[in-house]
């Protein structure tokens, strides 16, 4: 039997596209020296709560319950840090999304959330801070209430902090003292990570930098990161970016992994290299940059969105690259098995071919003025390097992505079933066709009336 972890630490760099990461030189030498790497990995989720809940559940949004409308894992799920922790792993979190904490309920499971704005202090000009809040809906109401005013700043404001700074040498001192403290105690630990330097708006520095020049061009950046922020092309039904608007959002990614990849690499080497310690490092989801229409990581399911980067650095399993296309949700499986555990579902590292990737989108309610044409839930698979779309109960298919070439989805011959016409093994089509029928079901339980949230 293999021997279990010393330590467990997964390590999420949030929004991160696949494609980010390989892009010519811009690598991760140990990592992808070392580990199991998976090349065709899709996030069940296109956005941190419900991709974040599949890691912890190893469930789709439809069953776990964390979608764009409804944003809470079912109380009777046991996550990932609750089973660590009854195997006998103390429990932390250590992040730089507030999504990822008590706001949703992903805290459940963890003795301790270290919330990395809590711990840094500010590092950027007070007026950043302002501009981030008055881009986002939910926080320019809680600036104009008497809370805000009397300076009593809340936990989003306060989180603001991770937009617009480098935290993620703080996140690593947090994590070696984690480590160093349980080492002493001789005890060991499950460490959950979640990095937002390559997160929107993007990390293209210590502190927040446009990539334009002159106060004109400034302006400009600061509108098109508006509109991405608020999905101004929901309620608008137009994109609201030019190409080359685009270019330099996607430019923005592109650089803020360029300041962070060593880093993180040299990270997972250090961690890795101390005996007993099982390193996973890998994205929740994607982002879209204009893909198909789509300028931001609410509600759609394609290849920029869906698409992640995916390592395993374990004790004794040899480096090896995996090309079957896998659901990233299942390291949660994969987790469980290295301490010990016996999951319902295929691990990763002994079965990947038994892991089916479905991707799930639901409608994302923009302030209640979502345009009629973006009202839809969406379910996806993968078979024989197409895409498989279900969409108002109609099915279209595209190929795989070629990086920034996102083929359009396109109707499946006389709205063809794939799943009824090209599935040929049994228990495929069957976890399918369930899966599909209790998607829909769920679908329709879900009261898209605008929710209020804390």
């Amino acid at each position: 039997m293999q021997e279990k972890p010393k330590n467990v630490i997964v390590i999420i760099s949030d929004s991160l596209r696949y494609d980010t990461v390989y892009r010519k030189g811009v690598g991760m030498p140990y990592v992808q020296k070392n580990a199991v790497e998976f090349t065709e990995a899709r996030s069940a989720g296109c956005w941190t709560l419900p991709a974040t809940s599949s890691l912890f559940t190893g469930m789709m949004p439809h069953e776990h319950g964390a979608t764009s409308q409804t944003r809470q894992i079912h109380k009777d799920i046991p996550t990932l840090a609750e089973r660590m922790k009854a195997a006998g792993y103390n429990t932390y979190q250590v992040t730089a999304n507030v999504v990822t904490t008590h706001i949703f309920g992903l805290d459940r499971g963890f003795d301790e959330v270290r919330r990395i704005w809590k711990i840094v202090p500010a590092k950027f000009k007070k007026i950043m801070q302002m501009l981030v809040v008055m881009g986002k809906p939910r926080l320019r109401k809680k600036m104009f209430s008497g809370d805000f005013i009397t300076k009593k700043l809340t936990e989003d404001l306060e989180a603001t902090k991770t937009w617009l700074q480098y935290t993620f040498p703080d996140i690593f001192d947090q994590v070696r003292q984690i480590l160093k403290d349980n080492e002493e105690r001789k005890e060991g630990a499950f460490i959950f990570v979640n990095l937002m330097e390559t997160h929107f708006p993007y990390h293209t520095a210590p502190t927040f930098k446009y990539e334009n020049r002159g106060l004109i061009g400034k302006i400009k950046e600061t509108l098109w990161l508006y509109h991405i922020s608020n999905n101004t092309f929901m309620r608008k039904g137009y994109q609201n970016l030019k190409p080359k608007a685009l270019d330099i959002l996607r430019g923005r990614q592109h650089k803020a992994w360029e300041g962070v990849a060593s880093s993180i690499d040299e990270f997972c080497r250090e961690l890795h290299e101390d005996t007993g310690n099982l390193v996973v490092f890998g994205s929740d989801h994607g982002e879209n940059f204009g893909d198909q229409g789509w300028n931001y990581h609410f509600s759609n399911v394609t290849d920029g969105g869906n698409k992640v980067p995916m390592f395993w650095l374990g004790l004794d399993d040899e480096p090896r690259t995996v090309d079957t296309p896998v659901s990233s949700r299942h390291i949660h499986n994969s987790l469980l098995r290295a301490i010990g555990e016996t999951p319902s579902g295929p691990s990763l590292i002994h079965e990947p071919e038994r892991s089916i990737p479905v991707m799930q989108s639901y409608w994302y309610d923009n302030k209640g003025k979502t345009l009629d044409k973006y009202k839809f839930n969406q379910f996806s698979f993968l078979h024989g390097g197409s895409r498989f779309l279900l969409r108002n109960d109609k099915w279209f298919q595209a190929p795989f992505a070629d990086s920034y070439d996102e083929p359009d989805f396109q109707p499946t011959p006389g709205n063809a079933n794939p799943v009824e016409e090209l599935i040929k093994d049994k228990e495929q089509k069957t976890y399918l066709k369930s899966a599909i029928n209790n998607f829909e079901n769920f679908a329709s339980t879900i009261s898209f009336e605008p929710k209020k949230h804390h």
